[in-house]
């Protein structure tokens, strides 16, 4: 007798549970925020970029943007900054041939220094 009055006890409609297609749905976001910081160190990681974020490190990295634009960006301490390289001739400033530089047909580059002038320059 103790059997069958268990038994209607679980057959009861007050102890099912209502079926809810969304609960899972909270377990895949969080899953999918870890997988997007994991990504995010791992190509910090392997871009060799964690000097970024010590404060006493320097880094410079060169980067080449969309449009064919060359820039420069250097990090000393706490202070980013970023400069545009620009195709223009500098011209205006007087100066003193240091040398020659030849390129080899194996790719290689040679420098040949020029004598020192004789005034100290």
């Amino acid at each position: 007798m103790k059997y069958l009055k268990r038994r209607r006890l679980y057959n009861n409609t007050d102890f099912k549970e209502e079926h809810d297609p969304m609960t899972g749905m909270g377990n895949l976001f969080d899953i999918g925020l870890v997988f997007i910081v994991a990504l995010m160190l791992a190509l910090v990681g392997a871009m060799n970029m964690l000097d970024f974020f010590n404060e006493d490190s320097e880094v410079t990295v060169v980067s080449k943007t969309s449009d064919g634009k060359m820039r420069i960006i250097t990090k000393r301490g706490k202070r980013v900054e970023v400069q545009k390289v620009s195709d223009s001739r500098i011209s205006g400033e007087e100066g003193i041939r240091l040398g020659t530089a030849y390129q080899l047909k194996n790719g290689k580059t040679i420098y040949i220094p020029e004598k020192p002038p004789r005034n100290g320059l």
